[in-house]
């Protein structure tokens, strides 16, 4: 974080623009400089700059609440083993700051503050700036290195370099003699991550503090070794100030900072990040979750799904989710192929009243076909307030267009419509872009089940609901705009 507004003139600085997030997160998401999102006795858990930070019994809706000593900035969490780390900084930052400081580490066996295990012990200082060295000691940020165990901090901001260090995983001290070794410039706030033996240092770049004006945006480059050097896609060393675009301003939100990494498993990343401006929130700092994508080897930010009509396509098939129901022919049949002798016009789609009183009037199962536009296979995608949700988004209905008509799921672990949308739990979907862009579809609850399942095609033209295979295409889908 830097609380100054830096008269750094970056050149060449492109804001390209991703489609916007469908909505904020629901609540009171109200945050600047938030840690990594972390799961605790089944509440997600993030602390920010200041006192304190925000609780979510879903991933959804967030409220204040969470508890921790030192103030400070930019704090980060990892949970390691019964212990749950988290680093902060003291001092820093620029202007009355300036920049000496110290980054601390502390822990605790939980994060929940009404529980009898809550307390925070061995606040150390593991690494200091002096205020004249090229370098300003806050925003750190944890990697516990997937491949042999070691843990390591990153921290540094726009005022000299990023730096590196090397902690001791079953105490957070630093290691003994480790030296702190320069790995970036020209960012703050960063963070590693680790995926297919490759290293990623995410840091954001542009400037904060100044609401709608704020230019952040989350920049990558990746490395084979975790001390670097970390590359971008144009082969720009980082420590040069390269970074390749991972997410910018966009619709109405101002200023991406603070990239954390939520992997949600088979296949699901998010990454949660603050807005330097809400617009539709008075221009306050916000927490936001993302979809995480994947894309040639880099990381790309994905959308959580719009509202909106759809054909819903199996990746599997190519075929598109629908009623079971008979096909209805449109008018008129073979045209010709010469040159017309009547003048040409359009023929419009076929409508829902053309079929709707022929369909039956109770749950009517699905299948899958080829799409042809009707209206058996377009389906309305639509939030329901007051449901709760999960990570990211709230949970769906889905009907078919222009009626009440909804998906649900059945104790038999199958998926039928039924004839009017209650808000019952089977008829519920969590909807999650995957990380190659495809998503997977899941009721709230299938009854009588033990376990999550989701959408599946079990064949080429038949639905169900199984567990969920994230190597396989059976379970993944797509939403195409009719």
């Amino acid at each position: 974080m830097k609380t100054r507004f830096p008269a750094i003139i970056i050149s060449s600085l492109i804001l390209f623009c991703f489609s916007c997030p469908a909505w904020a997160l629901d609540g009171e998401p109200y945050i600047h400089d938030p840690s990594t999102i972390t799961l605790c006795n089944g509440k997600f858990y993030t602390f920010g700059t200041g006192q304190g930070g925000l609780i979510s019994e879903d991933g959804w809706t967030w409220h204040s609440g969470a508890v921790r000593p030192g103030g400070g900035v930019a704090p980060d969490i990892i949970h390691i083993g019964d212990r749950y780390y988290v680093t902060y900084a003291e001092g820093g930052g620029g202007l009355a700051g300036g920049h000496a400081s110290n980054v601390h580490v502390m822990w605790t066996r939980t994060l929940d503050p009404s529980s009898p295990d809550f307390g925070f012990q061995d606040n150390v200082i593991v690494a200091s700036s002096d205020g004249i060295e090229d370098c300003d000691a806050i925003d750190s940020a944890f990697l516990l290195d997937p491949t042999d165990g070691r843990l390591w901090l990153t921290y540094g901001t726009y005022f000299g370099n990023i730096r590196i260090i090397e902690l001791d995983p079953k105490s957070g001290k630093r290691i003994p003699d480790n030296q702190a070794l320069d790995i970036a410039i020209d960012m703050e706030a960063t963070a590693l991550m680790y995926r297919d033996g490759w290293y990623y240092l995410l840091g954001t770049h542009g400037t904060c503090c100044d609401g709608a004006n704020s230019t952040y945006n989350i920049r990558v480059a990746r490395s084979k070794k975790i001390t670097g050097p970390y590359i971008d896609n144009m082969g720009r060393d980082a420590l040069k100030g390269g970074g390749k675009l991972v997410v910018a301003a966009s619709g109405r939100y101002v200023g991406p900072g603070h990239f954390g990494l939520l992997d949600l498993g088979d296949g699901v990343q998010k990454f949660s990040c603050h807005y330097e401006a809400d617009l539709d929130r008075s221009g306050r700092s916000v927490l936001d979750i993302r979809p995480l994508l994947w894309k040639d080897g880099w990381p790309v930010a994905g959308d959580n799904l719009k509202e909106g009509t759809y054909e819903i396509q199996s990746e599997r098939s190519g075929y598109a989710l629908e009623l079971t129901v008979d096909f209805v022919r449109m008018t008129g049949g073979m045209r010709g192929w010469g040159p017309p002798k009547e003048p040409v016009k359009p023929i419009p789609f076929q409508e829902l009243a053309e079929v709707l009183p022929d369909w039956p009037t109770g749950n009517i199962e699905t299948r899958l076909g080829d799409y042809m536009m009707r209206p058996h296979q377009k389906w309305t995608i639509t939030p329901v307030a007051g449901a709760g949700g999960y990570p990211g988004s709230p949970y769906f209905k889905i009907t078919i267009a222009g009626t009440d008509r909804a998906l649900a799921a059945t104790a038999d672990a199958e998926v039928v419509t039924v004839p009017a949308f209650t808000g019952d739990p089977e008829q519920l979907w969590r909807i999650d872009q995957l990380i190659d862009g495809t998503f997977r579809i899941m009721p709230k609850v299938v009854p009588n089940a033990s376990e999550p399942l989701a959408l599946t095609a079990a064949g080429h033209s038949t639905p169900t609901l199984a567990r969920f295979d994230p190597d396989s295409d059976k379970g993944r889908w797509n939403f195409k705009t009719p």
